[in-house]
């Protein structure tokens, strides 16, 4: 259950999102996990385009209670994301529903590792459905920056898996 605060912080995140033209979100910090999805078209975005800084404050607002460390690594993770909303990555997504895998078995190393470079056709993942093992190739040769599933997770038609920079 979310107390007062973060709700609050939540409202106000969703409102930032709105007021900015961004039709999709996606959150995790600790144990609280939040995907925002706008139906419809999105809202124009202003002019000069939305506040870098008013997003990292409100993703990094945390508890009066919480730690230190814990609030500069939400802080950290929030300039994170803004920095990545701004380059506009690629999203590789996952071309079936299924049970997302970073490795080709339990314990062998990743496919890929966050700052890898990949190539066009490069096995990144596998998503495993009706028991076949399917390898997600890149479509796009780049670093990757971000994965966004979760090993041994259920993945939907069209879900991200990975962020790549493009080169």
């Amino acid at each position: 259950m979310m107390d007062g605060n973060k709700l609050e912080e939540l409202r106000e995140l969703v409102e930032f999102l709105k007021a900015n033209g961004i039709a999709e979100f996606d959150m995790e910090q600790d144990d609280l996990k939040v995907r925002i999805k706008f139906a419809g078209e999105p809202a124009a975005a202003p002019a000069g385009g939305f506040d870098m800084a008013q997003l990292s404050r409100l993703m990094a607002s945390a508890p009066a209670a919480a730690p230190t460390a814990a609030a500069s690594a939400r802080a950290s993770a929030a300039a994170a994301l803004a920095d990545e909303l701004e380059e506009k990555l690629h999203e590789v997504k996952s071309p079936i529903v299924g049970t997302f895998y970073e490795s080709p078995s339990p314990g062998a190393p990743a496919f890929v590792k966050i700052g890898d470079q990949v190539e066009v056709g490069q096995v990144l993942c596998i998503v495993e459905a009706m028991k076949l093992m399917n390898e997600i190739e890149s479509d796009v040769a780049g670093e990757v920056v971000r994965r966004i599933a979760s090993s041994g997770q259920p993945v939907e038609y069209g879900q991200p898996l990975f962020a790549i920079r493009a080169r």
